[in-house]
């Protein structure tokens, strides 16, 4: 497939970049060797990331996306990460277009000295990015299963491998980037939750299974015409995969309160990538595995209120419920993932 990479968030309006950013990005391309010397490229800003400066560049041969790492976050709350970052995401494409070419986009170059890299470009027609459609009530169970079913073949692919495991030593990155701003931040918010917290990030930190993504976010998704293509692996470590399955089902459990009227749909959704991932564990006992993701689902679901990145849709009411439900499944964790399904959707019913 010839892939063309549309940068996250490219839904939302975009604007010129300044001339310095216009003059890196210019400076990088060229270095690429992806414009010609007397080339002044059309450099259009995509808004929407928080973590990175993503760009549509339109050159004589064609438009191209390039992504820059920030080195502060662009959230409400002082959020510093390493540059470095964005040679993991590199490393990561790297590795998963190895065996599943269709999943990711195509590096067309790479500029260390900047952290700049480019891709090819995907138009937002032909790969809509899954949250949109989940934000219009658009809920495809098949799709979610193909979420869930390539993201357990990445893990399956990649377990148990010394060589990786040292390739991917990103663990202060991933601190930096996940544990920390996510269930360190919410435990100085929840006192009562502080050592079941901390508690998570030592074990999530120590067990190191597989190649970890880091952010199965639905902005991270796009639609493709061959199934689900993965952006945004800023957070690639080896380390825990229930992480990853646990990060995207948070998302299908909050967009319940998004869109109301299609609850039963994300749900579908919610079982649908459960089934497919936990089909797809080869590498450990799946009842092991399931449990870590249960007990990750109800502290992300935390974090997504009351730590360093909480999610920008929810009102305050949705965030107390949403606060409410989950905190007691921190503090009383949960082993199976229908028990926190049927529990949520109870919850709903309300």
């Amino acid at each position: 497939m010839a892939a063309r990479l549309l940068a996250k968030n490219h839904y939302k309006k975009a604007f010129v970049t300044s001339q310095t950013e216009e003059r890196i990005i210019t400076a990088a391309l060229l270095r690429m060797g992806l414009i010609d010397a007397d080339e002044q490229p059309h450099i259009t800003h995509l808004t929407g990331g928080v973590s990175s400066l993503i760009v549509r560049v339109d050159t004589r041969r064609g438009p191209l996306c390039v992504k820059q790492a920030l080195p502060e976050l662009k959230v409400a709350t002082h959020w510093s990460a390493p540059l470095e970052r964005s040679h993991a995401e590199l490393a990561w494409i790297a590795h998963v277009s190895k065996d599943l070419p269709e999943a990711v986009p195509t590096i067309l170059g790479s500029d260390p000295s900047s952290f700049c890299f480019a891709m090819n470009w995907l138009p937002p027609e032909s790969y809509p990015v899954w949250k949109l459609q989940l934000r219009d009530g658009v809920a495809d169970s098949v799709f979610a299963a193909e979420v869930g079913r390539r993201l357990a073949a990445i893990h399956s692919a990649t377990a148990d491998n010394d060589e990786l495991s040292q390739s991917f030593a990103n663990d202060e990155n991933f601190f930096q980037l996940r544990l920390d701003p996510y269930f360190g931040a919410t435990a100085k918010v929840h006192a009562d939750c502080a050592a079941s917290l901390h508690e998570l990030i030592s074990t999530t930190a120590n067990n190191k299974c597989a190649l970890v993504h880091g952010d199965i976010s639905p902005k991270n998704l796009l639609v493709g015409p061959t199934g689900p293509l993965f952006l945004d692996a800023e957070c690639a470590w080896y380390g825990e995969p229930a992480f990853d399955a646990a990060f995207c089902l948070c998302h299908l459990i909050a967009k319940c309160l998004w869109r109301p009227n299609s609850s039963d749909a994300f749900l579908a959704c919610f079982d649908a990538f459960a089934a497919a991932y936990l089909q797809g564990v080869r590498w450990e006992n799946v009842e092991h595995i399931e449990a870590r993701i249960a007990r990750l689902l109800a502290a992300i679901m935390l974090a997504r209120v009351d730590g360093k990145s909480p999610l920008e849709y929810l009102d305050e009411n949705d965030s107390e419920r949403l606060r409410h439900f989950s905190k007691a499944r921190v503090i009383s964790p949960r082993t199976e993932l229908k028990t926190i399904r049927d529990e949520w959707q109870r919850e709903l019913q309300q």
